[in-house]
Parts: C-alpha cells; sequence; structure tokens
C-alpha cells in the first residue's frame, strides 16, 4: 500500500500581492520540496510525522477520522487544527478515504529547511491532493486561501507564468534560463513570513490596483525576455517601486540594505523569507557581515 508523492517548492519572482488581483506572476519552481508518504496505519487513525531537512521531527501526532469529519479544532497545537483543517476539506472534495476502516500512516519529508519558506504548506496540499485525486487549487481555496502560483510550481518543472483569470488559474510554461544565472542569488533573511496576516495588509492598502496591474504585467514580460542583466535588473527595480507605493512601505533595499552594489527584490510577503540579489560579483560575504548566513546561487536552487 506505501506510496510516495513529492512537489516542488516555489519562488515567486513578480507579481506578489497583485497575482490575487489578476496581475501575471512569474514563478520559479525550485530544486527542493516535500515528499509525502503514505502507508497503512491503526484502524480510523492517522499516525503523523513530519520531518525537516535535518532529518529532525518538527511534528508528530494522532487524530481520528472523526476529528477530520468534524474538524475538530485544538486550541493548544496550531499545527494539528491547520493540518485537520485541510484534511477536512480534502474529505469534503473525496470522502472515500474516510469511509473505509483502514488508518493511515503519513510521513512527510522536506528537502528544504522548513524555515526557507520555500512552501512548506503549498507542497503538503499539493501531495494531498495527488493522494487523493482532488483539485489541489480547490484544496487551497478552501483551505489555506492564496493565490495558486504556489501549488502551480508544485506541478511544473519549468518557469512558470501564473495569471488568475475571473478566479480560474492559468498556467503558461515560458523559456527562462538567462546567460547572467551567475549573477543571481537567493539570500534569506532570518525570518518567515506569515502570507495570511501578509495579504490581509495588502488587501487594507491596495487602492485603486487596476491602475498598477499593466505595469506589473508588463515587467514580467521584461524580466522574463530579459537578455541583459542590468535590463533585468531595472525591471525589477521598477517592480519594487511600484509595490512600495502600494503597500506603504519602504523596499527591501532602502530598510536592509542601502549600502548594496546592485539591486535587491522581495519575493513572495514582503519583510520576509528570501530576496533575490542581482550582483556583479558573489555577494555572499556582503550579506554574511550583515548576518545573513543563506546566501544560495541560482543554479543552486532554481529547476
Amino acid at each position: 500500500m506505501k506510496k510516495t508523492y513529492y512537489s516542488n517548492g516555489k519562488l515567486l519572482i513578480t507579481g506578489e500581492y497583485v497575482v490575487l488581483d489578476g496581475a501575471k506572476a512569474f514563478a520559479l519552481p525550485t530544486k527542493f520540496g516535500q515528499n509525502l508518504i503514505v502507508d497503512k496505519g491503526i484502524s480510523n487513525t492517522f499516525q503523523w510525522t513530519s520531518f525537516d531537512s535535518d532529518g529532525s521531527i518538527w511534528f508528530e501526532d494522532k487524530f481520528s477520522f472523526e476529528d477530520i469529519i468534524q474538524k475538530t479544532e485544538f486550541g493548544d497545537n496550531k499545527i494539528k487544527t491547520t493540518l485537520i483543517e485541510i484534511l477536512h476539506h480534502a474529505y469534503l472534495l473525496n470522502p472515500d478515504f474516510i469511509k473505509s476502516d483502514s488508518g493511515y500512516k503519513i510521513t512527510t519529508e522536506l528537502t528544504f529547511p522548513k524555515f526557507w519558506g520555500l512552501g512548506t504548506s503549498s507542497t503538503l496540499i499539493n501531495n494531498i491532493a495527488k493522494w487523493l485525486e482532488i483539485d489541489a487549487f480547490k484544496l487551497l481555496k478552501n483551505s489555506f486561501g492564496g493565490s495558486g502560483y504556489d501549488i502551480a510550481c508544485a506541478q511544473n518543472n519549468s518557469p512558470i507564468i501564473y495569471q488568475l483569470i475571473n478566479g480560474t488559474p492559468r498556467i503558461t510554461n515560458v523559456d527562462f534560463d538567462p546567460d547572467f544565472s551567475e549573477k543571481l542569488f537567493f539570500v534569506y533573511l532570518n525570518q518567515k513570513q506569515n502570507s495570511r496576516a501578509a495579504i490581509n495588509n495588502y488587501y487594507n492598502k491596495q487602492g485603486n490596483i487596476q491602475k498598477t496591474i499593466p505595469i506589473i504585467d508588463n515587467i514580467t514580460n521584461t524580466v522574463i525576455h530579459s537578455k541583459d542583466p542590468k535590463n533585468f535588473a531595472v525591471a525589477l527595480q521598477e517592480h519594487e517601486i511600484e509595490m512600495s507605493a502600494i503597500l506603504e512601505s519602504q523596499t527591501i533595499q532602502e530598510a536592509l540594505f542601502s549600502d548594496f552594489d546592485g539591486v535587491i527584490k522581495s519575493l513572495g510577503a514582503w519583510g520576509g523569507d528570501f530576496v533575490l540579489a542581482i550582483s556583479k560579483e558573489n555577494p555572499t560575504t556582503y550579506f554574511k557581515q550583515k548576518g545573513y548566513e543563506t546566501v544560495v546561487p541560482y543554479n543552486d536552487i532554481i529547476l
């Protein structure tokens, strides 16, 4: 009975926040992701163990089928409550996996450190959808929420343009293999951002977003087709300026790296997870001197 499912992690290069309102977003699946291993367990019970990339257990618990059916909340255990919520919505989309008297032993294995924010939740949701043969986008919408670009990355092995057309995902695979990839680095900001909170903040401040969407779409097209690192960097700088105005917030370069010789672009929710640094020289020493130890070259992380 033992089966294994795998999904890719993600990095959002353009279109953060505004993708929710129909803008084109450019996203890259990563070489890192998550496995879901399903095996036979104790009757009417889930035995769940989640491993971080270093082999340590970051979540381990048991819960019943009835917990999933009733969507039981465990106030003192947010991870367990969130997991049961996801499985509850999966049950509503496909009740058959619980109607039998079989139990399940589930193991998840991250191939990236959990705190990196490359898609611990999206890879889990996509793996559960694969296992139960349900629509991953629908499962995300019903449980976690969000645009769904991360689900698209989980399912694709090449760069994508992701867009919501009347709420329906449109995914276009694109060729993106820049000659200047050795000048691109991903830097972890030492803190994981809460995506839900960041989205709520965006909705509170977005103003007249319809004026911004065509600008972001144009920037996204420029970024994808850039043959020159300078054009690429300038386009991302313009993106930061546009989003800074919408979010009423400093760009990450203004806030933390004003003396950086190059361009820095926030990725996904502003203020956490990874940023993209475009630099003529390897900037690892610069970032480490500022306390940012995780600097990953483009070709080491992107599929």
